[in-house]
């Protein structure tokens, strides 16, 4: 399903096209913008719901010497690894930890060797300003330079801009059935209708979660296979 084909189906399911209204400020929300919302909502609820492999993201970088901080990307949530290697290799993977136990256990910013944790720090600060980048720090202080490689979770572009999204191709059914309760919300309407909805959604999004938070992290040499009890 991509977005034109979803848009549709809200408008569709709903009975209802979403004119433009006027905010409270004066400006107007156009039917777009108002279907547009409730997709990203219920994308955002699915994607903080289900850990797909396709919400998975890895990007390099280098550590420099005497600087324990090292800037997060930009669309970063958290940390599924952080990992360092000079040349070839090998790699060492950081503990994370909290910045506690860093100052803890390295008080001295001027005591360097390889780095054994990380912690994620705070916003990155870029003179007197404070970004919305956020930023780890590593301990103890690297001594030399290394590249670093960073697993992280984000949130894919949207549908709505992408056009096309894994989630659209291979599970529209829970992001329809979120897309719809948000509507229904914005809607006030009956909650016999909302109640179907979101039984609807449960059951699309329990299938999501076996597929993403199952059978995606498994194979059959590893776990055997699925049997089920024959009674």
């Amino acid at each position: 399903m991509n977005y034109s084909e979803l848009s549709a189906a809200i408008q569709t399911y709903t009975e209802n096209n979403f004119p433009a209204i006027t905010l409270a400020d004066g400006s107007t929300s156009s039917s777009t913008a108002q279907i547009n919302r409730f997709i990203q909502q219920a994308e955002q609820r699915i994607y903080n719901t289900v850990q797909f492999p396709f919400l998975r993201k890895n990007v390099t970088g280098t550590v420099t010497p005497n600087n324990k901080y090292l800037s997060c990307p930009e669309d970063f949530l958290s940390s599924y690894s952080l990992a360092i290697f000079s040349g070839s290799g090998p790699y060492t993977f950081l503990l994370n930890k909290d910045v506690n136990f860093m100052r803890e256990a390295y008080p001295t910013p001027t005591d360097t060797g390889t780095p054994k944790y990380y912690a994620l720090f705070g916003p990155t600060v870029t003179g007197s300003t404070i970004t919305n980048e956020l930023s780890f720090i590593l301990g103890p202080t690297p001594d030399a330079i290394y590249s670093a490689e960073l697993h992280y979770y984000y949130y894919p572009e949207s549908i709505t801009t992408a056009v096309t999204t894994w989630l659209g191709d291979n599970f529209d059914t829970v992001l329809l059935y979120g897309s719809l309760i948000e509507a229904y919300t914005f809607m006030k309407g009956e909650a016999d209708m909302i109640g179907l909805y979101e039984g609807k959604y449960k059951e699309a999004l329990a299938l999501a979660k076996r597929l993403g938070d199952g059978l995606e992290r498994q194979d059959a040499y590893r776990s055997g296979q699925y049997r089920q009890a024959v009674t």
